[in-house]
């Protein structure tokens, strides 16, 4: 049987990669240091298969097609276009999981939801930038997950701890023999094309961290729902942490590391959901 052996998730603001070379040296370290930190963590559990959510930047979808998730079903996914990251990016092309990601859009039929599929994404910078700098070797196969988290109507936050249980659910029956690991890219506060464009919202970034670490789905739930709409566009994005909490069963939760970091601008986040914390393991 497979086995979620553990969640992960990162921010991805895109000045990571387009503006690397003029980073400040703290940033630069900060970053690098932080996925470091990650890499060696997601190496330890050996994955074979990595999921990874976040939202399309109008790559594969657009306003007339926005569906609200989407499941990359291909043997194969495209890289990242943008020529501020494809030049930088190792991978042309990443292998997929077919036979998992076929398995998880019936397990979520079954269950009453209804994604999409593709059989040909690229995925764009919200799924390479954490990949990118993580620079696992080997890269272990991709299931992509496209959450809606850029144009309303979005999904609500409830019905993110649903598909985070779901997902686990499809772990779960699945016969292979697989260790499955997730990352939950994007986040945390950050506004784009916005009046308030560059403004970070420390506040809400600390009481996310503070939530994920102890309170109950109900309260994770209410806040978030309540929050989100005050605290720029791209704070949307931690539905992808909402949904790797709920998939490992809303404890664990460790930070990696938090940083607001204007030169990107975005509060940068990275943390870790620790099985053994789940169960309890020393």
């Amino acid at each position: 049987m497979a086995e979620l052996a553990g969640a992960f998730a990162a921010s991805h603001a895109p000045l990571i990669a387009r503006e690397w070379e003029t980073l400040t040296p703290p940033t630069k370290k900060k970053i690098v240091t932080a996925f470091g930190d990650m890499k060696a963590r997601i190496e330890a559990l050996s994955p074979d298969i990595l999921i990874v959510l976040a939202p399309d930047h109008w790559v594969n979808f657009f306003l007339d097609n926005l569906p609200a998730f989407c499941i990359g079903v291909g043997t194969e996914h495209g890289g990242p276009p943008e020529p501020f990251l494809a030049p930088k990016f190792p991978h042309k092309a990443m292998a997929g999981h077919p036979e998992f990601a076929r398995h998880l859009a019936e397990t979520a039929f079954e269950k009453g939801f209804e994604p999409s599929l593709t059989y040909d994404a690229r995925l764009d910078h919200g799924f390479c930038i954490p990949l990118w700098q993580l620079n696992l070797d080997p890269l272990p196969a991709i299931v992509p997950i496209f959450v809606n988290e850029l144009e309303e109507p979005m999904p609500t936050v409830a019905r993110c701890f649903d598909w985070g249980r779901m997902i686990a659910a499809a772990i779960e029956t699945y016969p292979d023999d697989l260790r499955i690991a997730m990352l939950g890219s994007g986040g945390l506060s950050h506004s784009i094309g916005e009046p308030t464009m560059g403004k970070i919202d420390e506040p809400f970034d600390r009481n996310c961290i503070d939530l994920f670490s102890r309170a109950d789905e109900t309260e994770i739930a209410g806040t978030l729902t309540r929050a989100l709409p005050t605290v720029g566009n791209g704070s949307a994005e931690v539905r992808s942490w909402v949904i790797a909490h709920a998939a490992m069963g809303c404890q664990g939760f460790e930070l990696i590391d938090y940083e607001p970091v204007p030169e990107v601008y975005v509060g940068c986040g990275w943390a870790e959901w620790r099985k053994s914390a789940q169960s309890g393991d020393s």
